[in-house]
């Protein structure tokens, strides 16, 4: 019976340790919108979310999905151009499946936008018309469309440069080119959506897989929940507030009206992982060619005054919710989009000393109530290794990204507890399969991260290390003391809406309702 309690409250202290620091720019956009300098510059390559999970659908629980949300903050309005990604770009999903740090696997996405040159008699002349469509759309490639957006698939084994590459395949009549959707223009232009959106999930062939997969790339609404300007405007709420459980779904979800741009894969689990490793680690990327010039007097056509070449340069990057947005120092933010895994160690002291329980401490005009257990070595072992006995390889190289252990079962949509591993230990239940085992899109990660920014997991270690993580990271050194572990930004994110299977995200906000 000890030994059980023990291995429960272990998940609930490391999961509050993962979430560290998520809070106050992070925790505002979702996990990555416009977190370092270079990035909103070029905002077609901005990793917004990275999502990696057990499928909760029905009769898809040996799945995992994979999802990796790009141009965030989306206006439904935004046209005449609307939100197309980059063809002189690189998106890619990469798995780690045996600990090193290093990609094993490597999806890779490119981008094709042919311009259909749509035009219209203008008295004696055929004149282009202005925008994207022309009429009615509710097919993929429609007639009506001026420009058709379509992208292929290389699966990549070992390096993502040197290694393998292999095309991902059409499992309905063949062939390597996808079609995407239009982005929701409008209800006159697209009456219905949905449906539309449905005809552009594709069943693929992953080359060295026996397991068919699915694939989706579209517009999607933000499954991110919060209290985007009250965070960013130095956390301005009362205290009161924010330390009441009973006010959670307090304030409205500020982001609810944008959109992004989606990947998502749903591959087997046996895809995925290597020998007796259960345990995955993924994250996305995104590269840009190292030149670029730009043509003063560009021909027609589409994108045509660019023109890039030269190697890929890895522009941005995203794993665990929130890292670079606000454990990160602004210099290095730059630096750390450009830097894979197996080279974290440069950025340790953000970790070991982190700045936001410091920041919060001005933003909540609450002097003194960061936590005292200094250099936070205990951070280090959960922010990179994964939970022992959760989500940690049995082999593992201490490194930044999402973590999985595709052994533990989905849990069902409506059992699932939205703060991951750490509400369920706390409401005694039995969902292991949330954050940070993988994240859902119901796992409120800013919830779990305020309550880590304050003290939570020093209050769980208790006063004799029971968890392991430092003498000093006791409950005396937790200024807040068990009000750590109430703390919330007053935005469900439980509320989200979202679809009961693949592509899981709902359907995007309209132009026009």
């Amino acid at each position: 019976m000890q030994c059980k309690a023990s291995s429960q409250v272990r998940p609930r202290a490391t999961l509050i340790a993962l979430a560290v620091g998520l809070l106050l720019a992070g925790g505002a956009q979702a996990s990555s919108h416009r977190e370092a300098p270079f990035i909103t510059t070029v905002p077609k390559v901005d990793a917004s979310d990275f999502y990696m999970f057990a499928s909760y659908e029905a009769g898809r629980s040996d799945y995992v999905t994979v999802i990796a949300n790009y141009l965030p903050l989306q206006d439904a309005y935004g046209g005449p151009n609307y939100f197309s990604l980059d063809p002189n770009a690189l998106y890619e999903i990469h798995i780690d499946n045996n600990g090193d740090a290093k990609e094993d696997l490597s999806f890779q996405f490119r981008f094709k936008n042919k311009l259909n040159s749509v035009s219209l008699p203008i008295g004696d002349k055929n004149v282009a018309i202005p925008l994207i469509q022309a009429g009615a759309v509710s097919e993929p490639r429609a007639a009506t469309l001026n420009l058709n957006e379509s992208y292929t698939i290389d699966i990549v084994r070992g390096d993502r440069r040197s290694g393998s590459r292999q095309a991902v395949s059409n499992a309905s009549g063949g062939g390597t080119s996808f079609d995407k959707p239009v982005d929701n223009i409008g209800v006159k232009t697209i009456p219905d959506y949905a449906a539309y959106a449905g005809k552009h999930v594709h069943s693929i062939n992953i080359p060295g897989c026996a397991m068919p997969g699915k694939v989706f790339v579209g517009q999607r609404k933000d499954p991110f929940a919060v209290n985007l300007g009250t965070i960013f405007d130095l956390v301005n709420a009362p205290v009161g507030v924010i330390t009441d459980p009973t006010l959670i779904g307090a304030v409205k979800n500020t982001i609810a009206d944008k959109n992004v741009t989606t990947l998502a894969l749903e591959l087997h689990k046996s895809c995925l992982t290597a020998g007796t490793e259960t345990v995955i680690g993924g994250w996305t990327t995104a590269s840009l060619r190292q030149a670029r010039v730009l043509d003063p007097s560009p021909k027609p056509g589409h994108q045509s005054t660019e023109k890039a070449g030269g190697a890929w340069v890895q522009v941005s990057r995203l794993g665990m919710p929130l890292v670079n947005e606000v454990v990160i120092g602004l210099p290095d933010k730059d630096r750390f989009n450009s830097a894979k895994p197996k080279d974290d160690g440069q950025f340790a002291t953000y970790v070991t000393n982190p700045s936001l329980p410091a920041l919060l401490e001005i933003a909540l005009a609450l002097p003194g109530t960061a936590p005292k257990n200094l250099p936070r070595t205990d951070l280090v072992t959960t922010f990179l290794t994964g939970i022992k006995g959760v989500n940690q390889p049995a082999t593992v190289v201490a490194s930044e990204m999402l973590r999985l252990n595709t052994a533990i079962a989905p849990v069902p949509f409506a059992q699932q507890n939205r703060l991951g591993v750490v509400g369920n230990i706390l409401a005694g239940g039995n969902d292991l399969a949330g954050f940070p085992n993988g994240r859902r899109p119901k796992d409120d990660v800013v919830d779990v991260s305020l309550i880590a920014v304050m003290g939570g997991l020093c209050m769980a270690n208790g006063d004799t290390n029971a968890l392991g993580f430092g003498a000093d990271c006791k409950p005396s050194n937790v200024p807040l003391g068990a009000t750590a572990l109430k703390l919330h930004d007053a935005v469900d994110q439980a509320t989200a809406p979202l679809l009961a299977g693949f592509p899981y995200l709902f359907t995007p906000v309209g132009g026009t309702k």
